[in-house]
């Protein structure tokens, strides 16, 4: 798949222009659909020129690189009136997203399952409940069974 990612407030928090802490587990998510799942990652994001860069330089140094960015293809440049900037591609991950941006494990389930949202925090919610031990009076209710056999 072709994936848009956004950059402040997705990859980072929103400190426009400047570069804002890490969003937890942002670029292990990202590394790993790369890695994994040969995902092609293109960053799609408001900087340019030297804020861009920047960018890109940050996400070097947390080993993620990019296989366009701000268009389909590498070094692609979108003449003004020409093409359209609208990217081809299949899914965007964006802060702006209808319902704000989930966490990056929701993320990686949604993207590595092709699940939609209400399937990937239904699975996750579903095995935390299954990890999840039985209260303490459970548990000694059990064990009092178990006694007596």
């Amino acid at each position: 798949m072709v994936i848009a990612v956004d950059f402040d407030g997705t990859i980072v928090e929103h400190e426009y222009p400047k570069i804002g802490r890490e969003i937890p587990f942002a670029f292990d998510v990202l590394k790993r659909l790369q890695k994994e799942e040969f995902h092609q990652l293109i960053l799609w994001t408001v900087r340019e020129g030297e804020l861009l860069e920047e960018a890109l330089e940050y996400c070097r140094q947390r080993g993620l690189e990019f296989y366009a960015v701000n268009s389909d293809h590498p070094g692609t440049p979108y003449p003004d009136e020409l093409i359209s900037r609208k990217l081809k591609v299949d899914i965007f991950i964006d802060d702006r997203n209808i319902g704000g941006l989930p966490d990056w494990g929701v993320i990686y389930r949604m993207v590595k399952y092709k699940q939609s949202w209400p399937e990937a925090m239904n699975s996750a919610e579903t095995e935390y409940i299954r990890k999840k031990k039985p209260n303490l009076l459970i548990r000694l209710g059990e064990m009092l069974e178990a006694s007596k056999r």
